[in-house]
């Protein structure tokens, strides 16, 4: 497996897959009145982070099999944010996410951050906390400053 940062030449394969894998995923924590209105919000890859140097893609035999990365906090430059995350739902299981936690914690942490936040949904809870993260508790994040999608925060110290 090849974990690279990042580019906009990726914007559709990452799109493709967070379409693809979000709805599959998420179906059995999430109502589907939650989920109509958040899947064509977060079910769409990020410019900005497929564009930061901080979010990569994880390939096997060139195919874009996962993606996630961090970027670090605006006002407090030892913490850092996981974002965006998905594995391809065909391979789960399989070390993809758990590689791209790795790295989204090591280059960080040779940065200088020592604290990293997620904000994971219902299904992510247990990959996160297998990885490291600790649960802080329920919130809603706001999708679209108007749309309350249940999530969870988590730290992790690096």
């Amino acid at each position: 497996m090849d974990i690279r940062p990042s580019t906009m030449a990726d914007l559709a394969t990452v799109d493709a897959l967070l379409a693809r894998t979000y709805p599959k995923l998420l179906k059995a924590d999430y109502p589907a009145s939650v989920l109509v209105t958040a899947l064509p919000i977060i079910s769409r890859a990020r410019p900005e982070l497929l564009s930061c140097g901080s979010y990569y893609v994880a390939e096997i035999a060139g195919q874009v099999v996962g993606a996630g990365g961090w970027t670090r906090d605006r006002s407090n430059p030892q913490l850092g944010h996981i974002r965006h995350v998905v594995t391809d739902d065909r391979v789960l299981r399989q070390g993809v996410g758990r590689a791209l936690m790795r790295h989204s914690f090591e280059i960080p942490r040779a940065a200088g951050v020592t604290q990293m936040e997620c904000w994971a949904t219902r299904t992510a809870e247990p990959f996160y906390r297998a990885v490291g993260f600790k649960t802080v508790g329920p919130f809603d994040v706001m999708l679209d400053d108007c749309i309350p999608f249940p999530s969870i925060r988590m730290t992790c110290t690096l």
